[in-house]
């Protein structure tokens, strides 16, 4: 097991079991699990890009006004398509928009990281990954929001669900589009005395 250098605490500031498990992969278990509660809305204007690691690194940050002696890693992951931010679905009204906008066409995944250290120094990373979805048939976009699995998803979907299923092709981190992108964090939690194998 891994432990941040000089006997830092390592806080995850997030709520999701994805996040924990994917960093589990890494052969990392945080000290502790911190959810914030910052506001999510996009700023006017704001491109997919820049939101994923405007949010990543204030939930950092947040995380730190709560524990200042630890080593904090966040993460926020948005879907774009175009210029458009895709919310996080927490109805069927809103996963079915998102899914009538990703069938049939390209999306972006933006997995933006950020470590902070104690003494306020921000290391942050991006993962960029081009997803593909077949076009849906009324019938499967039904099918699939009937199995609850794009609740409090960006975008409405999981990709390590069903939705999986829909996916032609993609371009980029599989684990950016879980919500956490390994080899960039990886290579952060390195930077920031982490050991790891």
């Amino acid at each position: 097991m891994s432990a941040p250098a000089a006997d830092q605490p390592l806080v995850l500031a997030s709520a999701s079991p994805r996040r924990l498990e994917l960093l589990a992969r890494l052969g990392v278990k945080p000290d502790r699990v911190l959810a914030t509660d910052i506001d999510e809305s996009p700023l006017k204007g704001e491109l997919p890009r820049a939101h994923a690691v405007r949010l990543a690194a204030a939930k950092a940050r947040a995380a730190a006004a709560l524990a200042p002696d630890a080593l904090i890693l966040s993460g926020d992951t948005v879907v774009g398509v175009g210029r458009r931010i895709l919310p996080k679905a927490e109805d069927e009204a809103t996963a079915r928009q998102c899914l009538a906008l990703l069938s049939g066409r390209r999306h972006r995944v933006f997995s933006a990281i950020a470590v902070l250290s104690p003494d306020g120094i921000l290391r942050e990373a991006l993962s960029e990954t081009i997803v593909r979805f077949k076009r849906l048939s009324a019938e499967e976009m039904e099918a699939y929001i009937a199995g609850g699995d794009w609740r409090g998803k960006a975008g409405g979907y999981a990709i390590q669900g069903a939705a999986e299923g829909f996916c032609q092709w993609l371009s980029g981190s599989h684990s950016g589009v879980v919500g956490l992108p390994l080899y960039e964090t990886r290579r952060l939690l390195r930077a920031a005395g982490v050991a790891l194998g």
